[in-house]
């Protein structure tokens, strides 16, 4: 049975940490922006289907897996360390001067838009260290764990799409804008710096 006080607690502090901006939020807002309304979604769909599987996992043991195989934490950390490093010079090497055509290759920008959500996330390992440090502590005694932290996982993938929503409603008038090439230059280049400041950040940082 769900403990209301608990809920009300995991609600406020995912809440909180839903808004906060991060690697995420940067490429749901290049994505909405540069490529539309339904590649942000994508994105989206991808990053939190990463961050739902990261809970599954973390739900069957593999967080305490992670937390405690410096080994394995390192061979996941640097595989998605350098992936967001690759991503970001491209964007660094080969910044865009026009957008692709609406109605042109539509699946391949769809398709590749939940593909960099999705591998972002799941070739990130302190989500899984953050997940089994940070849900434990909603679940109240007594109450299945899997079960619960997998529930406690779900609620905060749907607080990621609500928020996503919000920020791609946002963001989507900004396409007139981003057809002029010299915007469109600036932002796959500053994007490109923030995804290797990102990865950079995670190839140095530890478990704990």
């Amino acid at each position: 049975m769900i403990d209301m006080s608990h809920l009300a607690a995991f609600l406020v502090a995912a809440t909180l940490l839903t808004i906060t901006p991060g690697v995420d939020t940067a490429m749901v807002l290049r994505a909405a922006t540069v490529e539309g309304r339904r590649a942000g979604l994508l994105a989206a769909l991808g990053i939190n289907l990463g961050c739902l599987i990261w809970g599954g996992a973390v739900a069957l043991g593999l967080g305490t897996v992670l937390q405690a195989s410096a080994l394995a934490f390192a061979i996941i950390k640097l595989a998605g360390a350098a992936y967001l490093v690759w991503l970001g010079i491209g964007l660094l090497l080969r910044p865009r001067s026009a957008l692709a055509q609406p109605d042109a290759a539509l699946p391949g920008p769809r398709g590749s838009a939940f593909r960099r959500g999705l591998l972002t996330n799941l070739l990130n390992p302190k989500i899984g260290v953050f997940y089994i440090s940070f849900l434990p502590q909603f679940v109240p005694a007594g109450a299945p764990v899997a079960a619960t932290t997998f529930f406690l996982a779900v609620l905060h993938d749907v607080l990621g799409l609500v928020w996503f929503a919000i920020l791609i409603g946002a963001t989507v008038p900004l396409n007139r804008l981003l057809r002029q090439p010299r915007t469109l230059r600036w932002l796959d280049r500053l994007t490109g710096a923030v995804f290797v400041g990102f990865g950079l950040r995670l190839a140095m940082s530890s478990a704990r």
